[in-house]
């Protein structure tokens, strides 16, 4: 047996492996078959052309084998297996030269990373390796080597042997180390080709109670499904299982004693659906591949098979859910895709690989150009990441305008369930470029208010009668809402189609719009209310507006002491003889927030966001005589003052806005049904 000593950075390496690279202990087994599944990769190509290399044993497996007494697990292959010195060099690579230059790749792709972000965070400017933070992604790649993989089986094991055989040849080798800084390497004997690396796990992944349970075959089967499922090759494991002999009726035998049986159990599934061609593939396979996946209970409402050969190769398989989760515009909900490497798990949840308004979107990306990497931060931050985020969004978007063009009716089921997101998606555009709100304008509905359906907007201006310049919208709990506002009146007659805006992201996402084709968006409710010249007689239009400005200043006392009656709670009183058959309205100024986005922002704690009130009075109505004849006994009597308050109470209702004392307006409502 020959000793070896490890460079000095090898300890430091060990602690690395340990306490920094790797966040969950179990991520040990998925190194450890994905090495073997390596090893097994090379003899699958070597024995294409020397085919006597696979002669004696032609199936390729993985196996994982428990000893409750010895305290061992161990992960076998038939692979190519090592020669003595490919021993040294492979399990040696980071102990030996390589260790110093990993250590100092990662230090540096660290501090280029904290470089970075201190200079995003404005406390300096970054440095020249922080300017080069891309470099960060080339440490990734070591941990697919096999010499880092490895080394995370001292996570679990206080002692590691492998003992393995060149394919092709005789001689196998035994090396063994405690991770002390040092490994023994000798000849040994070894029957058949390949590797079999066995750990003697430490105390605490094995006691009775312990969290991570090694010697647990049924939590080892449920850690290959989690990480190794879709490794090509059979991960198989021995179960023993007892079973009461029976007759031949197949009634157990009285007194029989059980007789104990070996099943060689595969614990991964092999061949990722994802990889299969499409054509081979039918709605049904998909669909159960995503509620055993996704542990979802209903079909997926749309599902995207696609692949990309190129800068970045990749394969991804996405899915819409049938339904929306209950929490997916709550802070717990926790978006993003899977990552696969050449079908070994990477990652859960990859929130940064889709926008967040797309975080409804589930699934999986596999690509070779993912290296098992060494933190999930390196990875997000990988340029073939963002590259493949940007192409899944297209895709998803192309498909989604496909299913709006050629299946209405599943688009109408899309939108009940994720509207919501597309429109925070163009409000979150605010501050980005055009063409970052265009490629979702063209996805969003809105309810008419003449038929109650739903029409994209260029639904919408297709619609439009000739003399409508403008996109009008009103906001209100439901479309009846809508249409009962006094507003609704004027455009009713001129045969005008009003956008119904019933959630509350609505008019944010119309103000980041703010036009479409050309046509400015346009609320009823909030500033001057502009509906173009619709009079033949455009000298009649002229003469009906200087008759509104004469009669404003007429009764300019009367709006000036409405005013005063009510105080902080308008901002204005003014005249407005458009509103038909409703005595009165309230708008908002264009200066500010319109009124529901005031009750919107105040929901979220934002109450310093204030709408500019307007009551707006109609000239025309009966309670506006009426009103005068209050006035007319002085500013301070009582009977003006209550009128003042009644009418504002009931532009409050018909805005669908709260009373701000609701037992003072019913007590007032009493009092002149009494009169």
């Amino acid at each position: 047996m020959e000793r070896y000593e490890f460079q000095a950075e090898t300890k430091q390496l060990l602690d690395l492996m340990v306490n920094s690279i790797y966040t969950n202990k179990e991520i040990f087994l998925r190194e450890l078959i994905s090495n073997a599944s390596d090893a097994l990769d090379k003899l699958h190509f070597a024995a294409l052309t020397d085919t006597a290399l696979t002669a004696d044993d032609p199936t390729l497996r993985i196996e994982l084998e428990t000893d409750k007494e010895a305290q061992t697990l161990t992960i076998r292959d038939n692979g190519i297996g090592m020669t003595a010195d490919e021993v040294r060099e492979n399990i040696g690579t980071i102990a030996k030269s390589g260790t110093k230059a990993f250590m100092e790749n990662l230090k540096k792709a660290q501090a280029a990373k904290a470089e970075a972000e201190k200079a995003a965070s404005g406390d300096g400017e970054a440095s020249a390796e922080a300017e080069g933070g891309a470099k960060a992604d080339e440490t990734d790649s070591l941990i697919g080597q096999f010499g880092v993989g490895f080394y995370s089986a001292f996570m679990v094991a206080e002692k590691v042997d492998i003992l393995t055989r060149k394919a092709g040849t005789d001689a196998a080798t035994h090396w063994q180390s405690a991770g002390d800084g040092s490994y023994s390497l000798e000849p040994a004997v070894k029957l058949t080709r390949g590797t079999e690396i066995t750990l003697t796990l430490k105390p605490e992944f094995y006691e009775d109670g312990a969290e991570l349970n090694l010697l647990d075959q049924y939590r080892l089967e449920g850690l290959v499904k989690q990480y190794s499922n879709y490794v090509r090759y059979p991960v198989q494991m021995d179960f023993e299982t007892e079973e009461t002999p029976k007759d031949a009726d197949g009634k157990p035998i009285p007194d029989a004693k059980p007789v104990k049986t070996v099943e060689t159990r595969t614990l991964n599934s092999q061949q990722p659906l994802w990889k299969r061609s499409k054509s081979q593939l039918k709605a049904e396979d998909y669909n159960e591949f995503y509620k055993s996946q996704f542990h979802a209970w209903v079909d997926p409402l749309a599902y995207y098979h696609t692949s990309a050969e190129g800068r970045v190769e990749y394969t991804a398989l996405l899915y819409i859910p049938g339904e929306a989760p209950v929490n997916l515009y709550y802070a717990d909900y926790e978006p993003g895709l899977q990552l696969y490497s050449r079908s070994v798990f990477i990652m859960d949840k990859c929130k940064e690989l889709l926008p967040d308004y797309l975080k409804f979107v589930q699934g999986l990306v596999d690509s070779p150009d993912f290296s098992l990497n060494i933190s999930r931060e390196l990875l997000q931050q990988s340029a073939e990441l963002k590259l493949i985020g940007k192409n899944l969004e297209k895709n998803i978007l192309k498909n989604l305008a496909n299913m709006l063009a050629n299946d209405r009716e599943k688009y109408e089921k899309f939108w009940a369930q994720y509207g919501r997101s597309l429109k925070l998606g163009v409000y979150g555009s605010m501050y980005g470029a055009e063409e970052e709100i265009k490629k979702l304008q063209d996805l969003l509905l809105f309810t008419s208010s003449k038929d109650g359906k739903l029409y994209t907007l260029q639904e919408f201006a297709a619609h439009m009668p000739e003399g409508q310049q403008k996109f009008y919208y009103a906001t209100g709990k439901s479309r009846e809402a809508v249409n009962a506002l006094p507003q609704m009146e004027a455009l009713t007659e001129r045969g005008y189609e009003v956008l119904c805006l019933t959630d509350d992201i609505d008019e944010f996402a119309l103000e980041v719009l703010h036009a479409y084709d050309g046509k400015d968006f346009q609320s009823l409710t909030r500033g001057e209310l502009d509906l173009g010249e619709t009079d033949a007689d455009k000298d009649a239009a002229e003469a009906k507006k200087k008759a509104q400005e004469e009669l404003a200043k007429t009764n300019e006392e009367l709006l000036k002491d409405v005013k005063e009656a009510l105080g902080d709670t308008v901002f204005e009183v003014k005249l407005n003889a458009n509103l038909k058959s409703s005595p009165v309205a309230l708008t908002a100024s264009a200066m500010g927030p319109s009124l529901e986005m005031e009750q919107v922002l105040a929901r979220g704690g934002q109450n310093f966001f204030k709408a500019q009130r307007i009551l707006e009075l109609n000239p025309e109505h009966a309670l506006f005589a009426k009103l005068i004849e209050a006035h007319a006994a002085g500013k301070d009597a009582p009977e003006f003052k209550e009128n003042c308050e009644l009418l504002y109470g009931q532009a409050l209702l018909v805005a669908g806005l709260p009373l701000e004392n609701p037992a003072a307006f019913a007590a007032a409502v009493a009092k002149v049904m009494a009169r």
